[in-house]
């Protein structure tokens, strides 16, 4: 008997050794565990999933369709008749690098994944950030960013109200929303990470050694919040931005991946834009102009709800689409309308 129970140990020891020598951070962890670990108190906003009628399914199809079941088990009531969340904001990571916000490179990177270039920075890695709304948001909405720049749920709220043009959301519908977006929260695979670096995170998780260092490596690998820059069109419209030329091949990229999906069969405008001669025509005549109509003028400073028709065109700020960008649009545009 005690010679079988030797062998049995003999035998389970070496998965007992590879059980205990699994590093406790790899390319699987949660980014917001790790910080946790380190002792980092960044990350506060933390689901009240004691709320009735929270759960990841409700915000997800309240993220997707604009509703979802109320708490009392019936239909919601819609929360915009105009915009959806995905109507500006994807749902996966759209940046190569998180640490860097480089338009071109999202570009590139989205229509190698197929996903929609847009206005608003994805909610993939949402609830890592520690700031919203930031830079010259403020210029937009004014002293409603104040609570919103650091308190999430503050920032979905004027999201809902501002950007969606809709209802103010119901305690159970935010926290569903927040609920969802946790399933989109960063895994250390998303982020650029060395073996060393793999390492010193390790060993800080482990031993405690230099957490401090540890949470500023972790942190510095993306950004904490969307960088905001509002820039207006260029002084001479007919002209077009000075010294810059345009790349007709790079602007078909934007064409399909914004323009279209917001105004291809009027999905969220009355505008409609497709592939045809007159598209193109209709915005190459009014480039140049100051009308409403101008993709400069739109692109820019973006339209604003009206009485009777809050549906309006959300700006890109220079963060989302440089200047070579909106010309390489233009030289696309111009080349269609003139074949």
């Amino acid at each position: 008997m005690k010679y079988s129970l030797i062998l049995f140990s003999i035998f389970l020891l070496p998965f007992l050794i590879v059980e205990d020598t699994k590093p406790s951070v790899d390319k699987h962890t949660p980014v917001a565990e790790v910080l946790k670990k380190l002792g980092d108190k960044s990350i506060t906003h933390q689901v009240n999933s004691g709320l009735k009628g929270v759960s990841v399914e409700n915000g997800k199809q309240l993220f997707f369709e604009g509703f979802s079941k109320s708490a009392n088990g019936k239909k919601s009531k819609k929360q915009s008749k105009h915009f959806v969340c995905t109507s500006c904001h994807n749902t996966v990571k759209e940046d190569p690098n998180l640490s860097i916000s480089d338009p071109q490179a999202r570009l590139e990177y989205a229509a190698d994944k197929n996903i929609p270039f847009l206005q608003g920075t994805t909610m993939y890695g949402a609830v890592n950030r520690t700031s919203f709304y930031n830079g010259d948001y403020y210029k937009k909405y004014g002293e409603l960013v104040n609570s919103a720049r650091n308190n999430i749920r503050e920032a979905i709220q004027l999201c809902a109200v501002e950007c969606a043009q809709g209802r103010r959301l119901k305690h159970w519908e935010t926290e569903s929303i927040l609920a969802y977006l946790w399933t989109l929260e960063l895994t250390m695979d998303d982020l650029a990470i060395s073996n060393s670096e793999y390492e010193t995170l390790t060993a800080a998780v482990d031993n405690g050694a230099n957490q401090e260092k540890a949470v500023d490596l972790l942190t510095g690998k993306y950004l904490q919040g969307s960088p905001a820059t509002f820039i207006a069109p260029p002084e001479d419209r007919k002209m077009g931005a000075a010294n810059i030329t345009g790349n007709p091949a790079n602007g078909k990229l934007i064409y399909d991946l914004s323009c279209k999906h917001c105004h291809e069969d009027e999905r969220y405008s009355f505008y409609k834009l497709d592939d045809t001669k007159l598209s193109f025509d209709h915005l190459n005549k009014h480039f140049g102009k100051y009308s409403r109509y101008s993709t400069y003028q739109v692109s820019r400073w973006g339209t604003s709800p009206t009485a009777g028709k809050k549906a309006y065109m959300p700006q890109y700020t220079e963060e989302r689409m440089s200047v070579q960008q909106l010309e390489d649009l233009r030289a696309y545009i111009k080349q269609k309308a003139n074949k």
